[in-house]
């Protein structure tokens, strides 16, 4: 019934034009945004069948945000990222930074892929990203799919993908930005940045460090993370870039407000390093990436007040490394084939090391593995309206076999600013490392796992309004799951990893922006979600809606972020939140190379948790100095 509405609301919506539009208007809000995600070659986003918000530099840089995915958590429609405290994530016991794409994800968070430039991040025993890595100065916009994409992206894209585009110096010369903030519980945030750029060649470097007492006992974070990038131009036909990236924070738990929990302690090290030599010919083109990924944790899962220390550290040394090579083919006009092949490996050994050094260590897992993959997508447009998408993946891992993803979906501009999507996707999310052989106590290891799958029907529909200054878009989904690993008690046994339970979500989508005058701009999106089981951190509704104000040198902004039907805990004892936030930023330019500004996050002082037992803050507001200078 569900997926006969979705169908029904797409034509009604556009049964007729509405309004003719100027073919010159210089206003590209979305429809015709230019992204990568979706097919691995630069193409119009009505182009693609799947639904893709982005994230530019201009929505990065109003939030005054050091993390990138509280900037994503509010502009994305269907997506919420838990947090804890004022700054930063953490890891394990107490780590927020979750992420769930229409109700999917999981916890750790397995379901939702984050990309680097393409290639995957995800710790690689436990399979989870790691949100404190990702520094919102390195990125020059961010695409997100929301829905499957593992027919480009394989295991773990299957809610839907993130991928962080990096900054790179485009124009010769150079440029110095720098960064200062002090507010709320001694919050201290410093970022610099610089890129140069002459003839071939391009740089571009960046650090961050941020740091916070927290406004917990005992929740104190803080993080150091620097970023470098060169590109060279070889030729007319090919390009060459690399870069790498290092992060190294301390995050405190300071447990629930039941039972609060002291040196509870992760002291974190993760590094990037990619290569990428790219091709680009006129009916051709194409890249090989490599990537190296690696972590080394050490953890003290603290004890709770009144009872004794542990005995024992938490250490783990992780790696996720791989190539991936695709070229893109245009035989004939408005024919495109992509074929690709992607290798990945990922593992390490993660043990408990006593304090008592005549004690051995108590390994938990010392073990790696492998995914291989080919695949080929056409897209085809016809009569300069219709775009047809299908495509084909076969994954091969030596724990379970062979996994294979197809996809097929269309886009259709039936006028100039209307166009019209459908698709039918496939995800799956391979069994991680820890489910697999992980010697827990929590859950018995099942080295006979299968992948988790789901295959989501979406439709959508996008218009432009005013000339190209309104854009809004729409979109309805259902999505059937099977295969879930879940934890069960198993007579004999105890708890053990199985496969088992299936999950059915729908919902619809809105997101819209809207240039109102020369000056003022309004963008927001709501999201409705109904899933048949509940699942944490993924809200009923969410609303937000977002105004900015530019007069003389002041720039002033303002959002409202509401949350209702969140549950932060299930089972046994649900418990379900509902809250509404309101935040604003007004900056002043000085100079052209110097401004102030001052930011306040719920300004209403609303007390409201989003991980059970752990308040949030309220009034926080944090003031600081951006300064910039370039030359040639």
């Amino acid at each position: 019934m569900f997926k006969n509405l979705l169908i029904a609301f797409s034509i009604l919506l556009t049964g007729s034009p509405l309004t003719a539009f100027s073919q010159n208007d210089s206003l590209n809000f979305s429809l015709d945004e230019v992204i990568v995600t979706g097919t691995r070659a630069q193409v119009n986003r009505n182009n693609v069948p799947m639904t893709i918000s982005v994230i530019n530099r201009n929505d990065i840089e109003e939030s005054s945000e050091s993390a990138l995915l509280p900037v994503l958590s509010e502009r994305i429609p269907g997506m919420f990222v838990t947090e804890r405290g004022v700054t930063g994530f953490g890891v394990s016991s107490g780590g927020s930074g979750g992420i769930t794409l229409r109700g999917v994800g999981g916890s750790p968070t397995t379901g939702v892929l984050v990309l680097i430039d393409g290639h995957p991040q995800y710790m690689g025993i436990m399979g989870h990203h790691l949100p404190d890595a990702y520094v919102a100065s390195d990125v020059e916009r961010v695409e997100v799919i929301r829905g499957p994409a593992s027919i480009l992206y394989g295991s773990n894209a299957m809610g839907g993908v993130i991928n962080v585009i990096t900054r790179k110096q485009n124009q010769d010369g150079w440029n110095t930005n720098g960064r200062l903030m002090y507010g709320s519980y001694h919050t201290q945030k410093y970022m610099l940045n610089g890129g140069w750029k002459q003839g071939k060649l391009d740089l571009f470097a960046s650090i961050n460090h941020d740091r916070t007492d927290g406004h917990r006992n005992n929740s104190g974070f803080h993080i150091t993370n620097a970023y470098t990038r060169a590109g060279y131009g070889l030729s007319e036909y090919f390009r060459v870039w690399g870069d790498v990236s290092l992060a190294s924070f301390t995050a405190q738990n300071p447990g629930t407000m039941a039972r609060p929990m002291l040196d509870n302690i992760a002291d974190i090290i993760r590094g990037v390093a990619s290569a990428t030599l790219e091709n680009n010919y006129r009916q051709s083109n194409g890249a090989l990436k490599l990537f190296y990924n690696f972590g080394d944790h050490h953890i003290n899962d603290g004890y709770a007040e009144g009872s004794n220390p542990r005995d024992f550290r938490f250490r783990s040394k992780d790696n996720n490394f791989g190539a991936i090579f695709y070229q893109i083919f245009r035989p004939v006009n408005g024919n495109e084939i992509t074929a690709g092949i992607d290798f990945k490996s990922y593992g390490g050994r993660a043990w408990n090391n006593p304090l008592d050094k005549n004690n051995p260590d108590d390994v938990q897992v010392d073990t790696t593995t492998y995914e291989v993959a080919g695949y080929a997508i056409m897209q085809q447009i016809l009569f300069e309206k219709l775009t047809l998408n299908i495509g084909l993946r076969y994954e091969y891992n030596p724990t379970f076999g062979g996994e294979w993803v197809p996809q097929a979906g269309l886009a259709y501009r039936p006028f100039p600013y209307t166009t019209l999507k459908a698709s039918v996707s496939k995800g799956f999310r391979s069994p991680t490392i820890r489910e697999l052989y992980y010697k827990a106590s929590w859950a018995a290891a099942n080295p006979d796992l299968k992948p988790e799958r789901l295959t989501n029907y979406e439709v959508s529909v996008g218009q432009d309004f005013l000339e190209r200054r309104l854009s809004v878009e729409l979109t309805g989904y259902v999505i059937d799951g099977n295969n879930l690993i879940q934890v069960q008690s198993i007579d004999g046994v105890g708890n053990r990893n199985v496969n088992t339970g299936k999950f059915n979500n729908k919902g619809v989508e809105l997101s819209f922006k809207w240039q109102v005058m020369k000056r003022v701009a309004l963008q927001g999106n709501y999201s409705y979600l109904h899933m048949d089981e509940p699942v944490a951190y993924a809200p009923e509704q969410q609303l937000f809606l977002a105004a900015s104000y530019r007069f003389s040198h002041w720039n002033i902004s303002a959002n409202y972020q509401y949350i209702k039907n969140m549950y932060s805990a299930t089972g046994a004892n649900p418990t379900k939140e509902s809250y509404g936030l309101v935040n604003a930023k007004a900056s002043y330019r000085l100079l052209k190379s110097l401004s102030f500004f001052v930011t306040g996050e719920n300004l209403t002082d609303k007390d409201y948790t989003i991980m059970a037992g752990y308040p949030m803050p309220g009034i926080t507001v944090l003031g600081g100095i951006n300064l910039y200078f370039s030359g040639k």
